[in-house]
């Protein structure tokens, strides 16, 4: 991406990029925001005012707080309370990320260490001293093998830890609230600071961030581990700052504020999430979610830092662009990644952005929606064969005529779930023993051949091919 340096005044620039026409924007990516953020108008920016008010609708749906649209640097959408401080959940992995790449950059952590010569250890059971054989660069990628309880984690994450001892440092990938809580203490111990202090001091104050303080972040401690948490609220307007400080490689104007080499070392893929994005150290990479239905289709080198309850950055340096999401922490039913890549889809399709695959909507469906009457006669004793292309698939769900249902995974079809099915009205209905949520009833859209299911919300869930 060529970038030209804009050096006119904050209201003269405003006035600049509004009169301007849409072509010429792109001579404007350069541009950072100073005390205040820019906002453009979107129709002189190129972008659908129409369309971005389906987006907004589908976030109020969704249950958003705030979304910021940043395009050029400038904000070309933006609803929600943006200035809220509220919290970032796993999103401080992705800050903390920059911090160690600055300590990395001044020689203070070397990512190939092993955490056994810097002295880390945990209360019983301690580790082994093949887990002490675990690099920092290991714990970055989520690769430590170290499956000693963690705290801070969601009970999922719990329930899915490995055994200790499964797998050797390095060589597997789990998404582990130990790594990432270590890394804290191991970064505080390399500087002798904090890293509320010194994300204020080391970012938050160079890019101008309007609401951080180092107050707003705390520790979590508990008997589980001697390494705490370190949960951090933030304003979507400075994650907003935080986006797009990493969509330009690290540098804010003149000054380099984390080294372009760790910002490409850092988002690139080194491991593979079994719902379709990579992971690198401690930002996800590539897709929001893939696999089973088309959702959004995201160009190379995008990447985004990512915390539960839908809480996101994304970061698409191919377009110049920056979206925030932010919506309550511990909400009963917080946005799932399905529905942020739905407002993606409606936010790029706002944007006029090529290539960002098919509207996945129920009112989009090309095939005729299925009434009950016709559910009953396609469904039994046939297998929705769909996910083909997924991490763990192909997927089958198989339709059985006693009314119970399975789900088989892999190419070796081993049993993933299974439950029970049933026709209520003009929707498919099933029940597993284990796969959240345990209930849920689908509209259908189908030729005989193919069927799509959609959720409450219009939202395709499964595209799959039938077979007997």
């Amino acid at each position: 991406m060529t970038l030209h340096r804009f050096a006119l005044p904050g209201a003269i620039l405003w006035a600049a990029l509004v009169l301007a026409p849409a072509a010429q924007l792109a001579d404007a990516a350069d541009r950072f925001p100073q005390a205040e953020w820019e906002q453009v108008d979107s129709d002189v920016a190129g972008w659908s005012r129409e369309k971005l008010a389906k987006a907004q609708a589908w976030s109020q749906r969704i249950g958003s707080t705030a979304v910021m649209v940043v395009h050029h640097g400038a904000v070309v959408a933006q609803w929600g309370d943006t200035a809220a401080k509220t919290p970032l959940a796993s999103v401080r992995k992705s800050l903390l990320s920059a911090l160690i790449g600055t300590a990395v950059e001044r020689g203070q952590i070397d990512v190939s260490q092993p955490i056994g010569a810097l002295g880390i250890d945990d209360n019983e059971p301690s580790l082994s001293s093949e887990e002490k054989t675990a690099t920092v660069r290991d714990l970055l990628q989520a690769r430590s093998g170290i499956y000693h309880p963690a705290l801070y984690e969601t009970p999922a994450m719990t329930a899915a830890r490995p055994p200790r001892a499964s797998h050797k440092p390095g060589t597997f990938w789990y998404y582990n609230n130990w790594d990432f809580n270590t890394l804290g203490t191991i970064y505080e111990r390399a500087v002798r600071s904090s890293v509320f202090d010194a994300f204020e001091r080391e970012i938050a104050r160079p890019i101008g961030m309007q609401d951080y303080r180092a107050s707003d972040g705390e520790y979590v401690t508990g008997a589980a581990s001697v390494y705490p948490a370190y949960p951090i609220n933030m304003s979507a307007r400075d994650l907003a700052r935080f986006g797009l400080l990493y969509l330009h490689n690290g540098r804010w104007q003149d000054r380099q504020i984390v080294s372009a080499a760790w910002v490409a070392e850092s988002t690139q893929a080194y491991s593979q999430s079994d719902f379709g994005p990579g992971y690198g150290y401690l930002w996800w990479i590539g897709p929001i979610i893939a696999g089973v239905a088309p959702s959004v289709t995201l160009p190379d080198g995008t990447f985004s830092a990512r915390g539960t309850g839908g809480q996101y950055a994304i970061v698409i340096p191919a377009h110049d662009l920056v979206v925030v999401h932010r919506a309550p922490h511990l909400a009963a039913a917080s946005p799932n990644p399905r529905q942020i890549a739905r407002l993606l889809w409606l936010l790029l399709d706002a944007g006029h952005f090529p290539d960002i695959g098919p509207d996945a909507s129920v009112e989009a469906a090309q095939n005729p929606h299925l009434d009950g009457a016709a559910l009953s006669r396609l469904l039994p004793a046939k297998t929705l064969l769909y996910g083909e292309h997924a991490v763990g698939g192909p997927y089958r769900l198989r339709v059985n005529l006693d009314g119970s249902v399975a789900l088989l995974r892999g190419p070796e079809e081993a049993e993933f779930d299974t439950g029970l099915w049933s026709i209520r009205g003009d929707q498919f209905c099933r029940e597993w023993k284990k796969i959240e949520p345990r209930r849920m009833c689908l509209t259908a859209a189908g030729d005989g051949s193919n069927i799509q299911l959609f959720d409450r919300l219009g939202l395709m869930l499964i595209d799959a091919r039938l077979i007997d």
